[in-house]
């Protein structure tokens, strides 16, 4: 749930490069980096971070029934989770946590940027869903939950939808755009912190992530959303995904020299 043409954390496993000068892309992957650490990387922080998601929601619900303060710890919960899984894992793999995110990279590098490759993405997107499943069966095991048990919370209203498409460009958009600003070093600060925002200004409660979409369908607690509003929030974030970079590419053009 957070890289881009460069990952967050690129710049803490290379030279920070000369003033003036282009660093690596934004979900660019150091060097060395074995692809299997890589892929466990990816499957272990989808995990924890649906883990956190999943288990502050639970945790929530038995402290309050305030819908308000559920959501307020959730989504707290999240920011400092997500924050600290980019801060660990970035220098690894990327911490994408996230499809949008890692084909967006790959988009990226079709284009001539840094990023990753088609066969890393087959790597990357599977063990983010496998990751996700994992974390949201994890959370439902530490609160005595059934391991398994599909959502109903449904989740197909429009506005729904509407809020999944701007949470997942802004999303994309911050994240490419740090990257275009040499800003990356504050990836993990903003990346969450735009989440957590995300959480409370977007109708969707911002999932803004196919694999985190599809592991909350494995439970029906708070988190949750039902199969079949899957399908049209993996949509959503696909379109977002294609207005955050066309929004990059708009708002971060490069330079004219000067006649």
């Amino acid at each position: 749930m957070t890289t881009a043409e460069a990952a967050p954390t690129a710049e803490s496993a290379t030279a920070v490069p000369p003033p003036g000068t282009v660093g690596p892309a934004p979900g660019a992957t150091p060097p060395r980096t074995p692809l299997v650490a890589r892929a466990a990387a990816e499957l272990i922080g989808t995990a924890l971070l649906v883990a956190v998601v999943v288990g502050s929601g639970i945790q929530a619900t038995e402290l309050t029934k305030d819908v308000g303060l559920q959501l307020l710890a959730n989504s707290t919960a999240t920011v400092f989770g997500l924050g600290i899984l980019i801060l660990l894992l970035g220098p690894v793999s990327g911490a994408h946590f996230n499809p949008v995110v890692t084909l967006a990279e790959w988009w990226t590098a079709r284009r001539g940027g840094a990023g990753v490759t088609a066969r890393e993405v087959a790597v990357y997107v599977p063990a983010q869903i496998v990751g996700a499943i994992v974390g949201a069966i994890l959370a439902d095991a530490m609160f005595g939950e059934p391991l398994v048990k599909w959502s109903t919370h449904d989740r197909s209203a429009g506005h729904l939808l509407l809020g999944e498409v701007v949470a997942t460009a802004g999303l994309i958009l911050l994240i490419f755009g740090l990257a275009r600003a040499n800003q990356l070093r504050f990836a993990s600060v903003a990346v969450a912190s735009y989440i957590g925002a995300a959480y409370w200004f977007t109708s969707s409660t911002s999932f803004a992530n196919p694999a985190v979409t599809i592991g909350r369908a494995f439970t029906d607690t708070f988190a949750g959303i039902a199969p079949g509003s899957v399908l049209g929030f993996i949509g959503m974030q696909l379109i977002g995904a294609v207005i955050g970079l066309a929004l990059v590419s708009l708002i971060f053009m490069p330079g004219q020299p000067a006649e």
